[in-house]
């Protein structure tokens, strides 16, 4: 099922930007609302030229039929679909105040990997200037596995996996892979560390390579191998084999890549005794963001850094009035989805509402939204890569930004 949708009429206005290279003379062509008030403006006649922008997202929209239920968690991505849905349109109409034109083909994948491959066979997507979606890894493989002769490009909105995953040159991976999370834990540590070593702690657990390997080949690349990397096995908390290697002068750096809750319990308790004598630096895994478990204190005391791509700050001016737009257009708080489909809207609708050719040269935007940044690399057959992660620290009993 597909609804076409024309976005010609202003709602908002932006309240992000798209800095550009020095070289490109379109920068900051976009309006930028520098207050982060609402904006009241003449409307912009819209543009002749309009582009097409095919929105693939799991509604699941079978199951309103009669007879048709949702399960719980077909519940839970129709409300993803929704959200998305509303603040990438948001995104579209802030844009159309500056006289942009855009055609939106909204397509329903039910989260069938089946369906996915008929909507790529289908001519009005394969023609779209931009497609969005599939939103999960195998709907996206069903989707991709159909060539395009066209080659326009396939957005991954809400997904990490690897770009491997796919290993398709349309593909862009805009939610930063484990890899690169992996790699800026690496950056600061070889940038901070005086003693020129860091401990690798591990549970056993199988999921835990990826990340160290990721973060060993980093740190040997960054530091030319001037800093040892001592990975050891934590059996029931016990760290004591490791004092011998550590200073009490200066801060010992800790890496655990472990997400599980009961090991993470033990292990960071053993840690934080240790810490009363050897001064700590910690790094954990991205996921930890979302623990309710860890205490803030220790972390504090543990000197304890995620990294993260999707750190709103909602007491910022950009945020507030986002936030007020979004309750003002769906009488509905936005979500998470919603936010990252707010700036990855307003991202690629200016690009598209400037010249669709700029798609091909994503490497010369680097762009702040309200959840995070995008920093563009091309890893040849594996598309476009988001790059950009930030490091954020437990302090004062909340996560923050470290400048």
């Amino acid at each position: 099922m597909a609804i076409a949708i024309w976005s010609c009429s202003p709602k908002t206005s932006p309240v992000t930007k798209i800095p550009t290279k020095p070289a490109d003379n379109t920068a900051n062509k976009q309006t930028e609302n520098k207050a982060g008030k609402d904006v009241s403006k003449p409307v912009k006649k819209a543009s002749d030229r309009y582009s097409t922008i095919a929105l693939i997202l799991p509604f699941g929209l079978d199951h309103l039929n009669p007879g048709g239920k949702y399960s719980s968690a077909g519940l839970k991505k129709a409300s993803l679909a929704l959200d998305y849905y509303r603040g990438f349109k948001l995104a579209l109409d802030s844009l159309t105040a500056d006289g942009a034109n855009f055609r939106v083909l909204v397509n329903d994948s039910k989260d069938e990997p089946a369906q996915s491959r008929a909507l790529a066979l289908n001519p009005q997507i394969r023609t779209s200037d931009l497609v969005v979606g599939p939103v999960f890894p195998d709907g996206m493989k069903s989707f991709v596995s159909v060539p395009n002769p066209g080659k326009k490009l396939i957005l991954s909105p809400l997904s990490p996996a690897a770009p491997a995953t796919y290993n398709d040159s349309r593909v862009i991976t805009i939610i930063p892979p484990l890899e690169y999370h992996a790699r800026r834990a690496a950056e600061f540590v070889n940038d901070k560390a005086v003693t020129k070593k860091v401990f690798i702690l591990t549970s056993g657990y199988s999921d835990e390579q990826a990340y160290i390997s990721y973060f060993k080949k980093a740190i040997d690349s960054l530091s030319k191998k001037k800093i040892k990397v001592i990975q050891y096995t934590v059996s029931r908390g016990n760290l004591k084999p490791l004092i011998p290697q550590m200073t009490k002068f200066n801060k010992n750096f800790v890496v655990i890549p472990s997400t599980q809750q009961n090991f993470l319990k033990v292990t960071l308790y053993s840690l934080d005794t240790l810490s009363r004598q050897y001064p700590m630096a910690l790094f954990g895994h991205p996921k930890w963001e979302k623990f309710t478990f860890l205490k803030a204190e220790q972390m504090q005391r543990l000197n304890a850094h995620i990294t993260s791509a999707d750190n709103v700050n909602y007491k910022s001016v950009s945020a507030i009035t986002f936030i007020r737009n979004y309750r003002k257009a769906y009488h509905a708080e936005p979500s998470d989805y919603a936010i990252k489909a707010f700036d990855e809207g307003l991202f690629f609708g200016q690009i598209l509402a400037d010249d669709p050719k700029k798609l091909e040269k994503l490497d010369d935007y680097d762009f702040t939204g309200l959840h995070n940044s995008f920093k563009f690399i091309k890893k040849g057959n594996q598309g476009w890569v988001n790059t950009h992660v930030d490091v954020l620290k437990y302090a004062n009993f909340e996560l923050k930004l470290v400048e």
